[in-house]
């Protein structure tokens, strides 16, 4: 058998537990590829499996190259695929395969990114250090904090993040400073608009130049101005920073992004119908150099557009990338074919949609049941009735799950559980990092970081118990912007 056969049925049978739209989403390596991926279609196993196959072989399967050694006994394919052995030696089969760390995987939560790196390094083993895995936000990080990125924002490496919170007390003392009242302009309002611009990567001068006609608005922008240099002074950035600044920093300085487009030859982005315009310039950046872009999403799941996410970025992409290869991935491996030909129907009726029809092999399943109550009451008396007579008909209390849709839809559903005897647990409530006396002690790690981290101090003057009043930190930080120094 000749290398090139037998080097693509060695591919082949690697990744044989692979269906054939996902074994052609894994195995298409070069230039532009969109994975239009349905619920349920095994999205993650694509991702995780094409990190492989570029460590492991690099080049298409179809690749006519031949640059093995002359010493390479390519006898062991044949015996991989007779069974004889049962993985093959680093190297084997491989062409122009990427280093791990010349490849950058984005995600959108902490837990995709860590289901993602633990799942290549229970493939690749040791051979998986140094692949980019992470949020954007964490990959921002990063960049920021390597070399003199930083500072040529302005910034020191050391400079502290902004959470929600942090926010809040931040822009409340600025209003508070300027005599602007939160009931005029609410400072979640504010933060929302800064937000938004940021999103749009609008600076606070462009911000308000395009609002100058409009009083409120000129407030946010004012205030938008005042934030970002109580940010700079105090050497913070909040999330929404971080991508802005990266962009910044690749768009004036050619020579970090010429290192970084040199240095990923493969940049792949998951979730991308939820990205925004400034993720959308940071990727199209980064992946400028090689053009060896993969983008995983579905535009059917946007739901994020209240938070800047455009779903026109999953749309348009093959105008954008115009020798991009389109791959749908429409098997489901989670759903029967009742609930799938349901959403099917619902979904069909969307506008501005790549289309797409999922299906699966799993048989019919039970019908759906739909039931219209008069009010929330009746609808927790049915879920509880619904629950009794499946735990009548054998079935156990652990096999019953409750969705809802708010926390405050809770109450009428625990009342009636705990009236007819059902045992239940809530999944939910205040997360770790948000507990107060956890973002107290993260408060103080953070001013041993950072020093001039006003906002932090604030917060923890008086935890514990000082007595030290807010007139008297008030005067202090007076002094302190006198003297050009933080609190």
């Amino acid at each position: 058998m000749d290398y090139k056969t037998l080097r693509k049925q060695v591919i082949k049978k690697y990744f044989g537990n692979m269906n054939d739209r996902q074994f052609e989403a894994v195995t298409k390596v070069d230039g532009p590829l969109l994975v239009l991926a349905g619920a349920g279609s095994g999205k993650t196993t694509v991702l995780v499996n094409r990190i492989l196959n570029l460590v492991k072989f690099g080049a298409s399967p179809d690749c006519e190259t031949k640059p093995y050694d002359a010493d390479f006994d390519i006898s062991i394919g044949e015996r991989y695929l007779n069974g004889e052995v049962d993985d093959l030696p680093q190297g084997a089969f491989s062409i122009n395969a990427p280093k791990p760390w010349e490849i950058l995987a984005i995600t959108f939560t902490n837990k995709a990114a860590g289901e993602l790196k633990s799942r290549i390094a229970n493939r690749l083993g040791e051979e998986d250090s140094g692949v980019w895995a992470g949020t954007f936000h964490s990959v921002c990080g990063k960049f920021l904090r390597s070399r003199d990125h930083a500072e040529r924002l302005g910034y020191t490496p050391r400079f502290t993040i902004y959470d929600t919170d942090d926010q809040r007390r931040l822009m409340k003392s600025i209003m508070k400073e300027h005599n602007i009242d939160d009931k005029l302009v609410p400072h979640r309002t504010v933060l929302s608009a800064i937000s938004s611009a940021k999103d749009k990567l609008i600076s606070p001068e462009e911000f308000a130049v395009e609002n100058s006609f409009d009083y409120r608005q000129k407030v946010i922008a004012k205030l938008y101005s005042l934030y970002q240099k109580a940010l700079k002074k105090a050497d913070a950035m909040d999330f929404d920073d971080m991508i802005v600044n990266t962009v910044r920093l690749l768009e004036k300085n050619e020579d970090v992004l010429e290192y970084y487009q040199n240095k990923f030859k493969y940049v792949m982005v998951d979730e991308y119908q939820d990205t925004n315009h400034a993720q959308y310039v940071l990727v199209s950046l980064l992946a400028g150099g090689h053009n060896n872009i993969c983008v995983v999403g579905d535009d059917d799941q946007s739901i994020y557009r209240f938070r800047g996410a455009t779903i026109e970025n999953i749309l348009n992409f093959e105008e954008e990338y115009k020798n991009a290869v389109t791959v749908r991935l429409e098997q489901n491996y989670r759903s029967t074919s009742n609930i799938l030909n349901a959403a099917n129907q619902v979904i069909a009726n969307n506008r501005g949609r790549k289309g797409k029809t999922l299906w699966t092999d799993r048989g019919d399943g039970d019908k759906i049941t739909v039931h219209t109550a008069t009010d929330e009451r009746e609808e927790a008396r049915f879920v509880a009735d619904s629950i009794l007579d499946n735990v009548n008909a054998g079935e156990k209390y652990s096999e019953q799950a409750i969705l809802y849709r708010m926390n405050a839809q809770s109450n009428a559903i625990e009342n009636v559980l705990a009236r007819s005897g059902i045992p239940y647990k809530v999944i939910g409530g205040t997360r770790f990092y948000d507990r107060k006396e956890t973002k107290d002690v993260v408060s103080y790690l953070h001013l041993i970081n950072n020093n001039k981290d006003d906002i932090r101090l604030r917060r923890i003057i008086n935890e514990p118990k000082r007595s030290i009043g807010e007139t008297t930190v008030s005067k202090a930080a007076e002094i302190g912007n006198q003297l050009g120094i933080s609190l």
